[in-house]
């Protein structure tokens, strides 16, 4: 990606109004002005990180793969290195893609079917011993 346009930090915020707004994701531009409309959380939530790097914003919401998706047809180019606005590097080992944090979540997602299903079952085993039928 040697041939990728550079976005400076005021290109990025001359594109923040809503006629034409460039969003800053993981040191990427990206230009969302035809999405907002389609935006599930609305206008408002993208409009309010024009200008700035939207990255943590972005993550903590949890977007979907489709979401992630969508980006690559809106990209403008790579971010500027060592300009104005600093942005947070875009450490691909975070929380998230560890194996022992992806471990947990399975485990907890097991337990989430396994003990309302005891419990169903202690309590008909309980209806059964108790008055001898079902």
């Amino acid at each position: 990606m040697s041939d990728a346009k550079i976005v400076t930090f005021d290109e990025l915020k001359a594109h923040s109004k809503k006629d034409g707004i460039w969003l800053l994701l993981h040191e990427k531009v990206y230009d969302v002005t035809k999405f907002l409309d389609e935006h599930p959380g609305g206008d408002e939530v993208i409009l309010a990180e024009a200008a700035k790097d939207a990255t943590e914003a972005f993550e903590d919401v949890g977007h979907s793969d489709e979401a992630r998706a969508l980006l690559k047809d809106m990209l403008v180019g790579d971010f500027e290195k060592g300009g104005e606005l600093k942005v947070k590097s875009s450490n691909k080992s975070t929380l998230s893609s560890s194996p022992a944090v992806n471990n947990a979540v399975q485990q907890g997602s097991n337990l989430m079917y396994f003990i309302p299903l005891g419990l169903l079952g202690g309590y008909f085993a309980w209806r059964f011993y108790s008055n001898g039928t079902l």
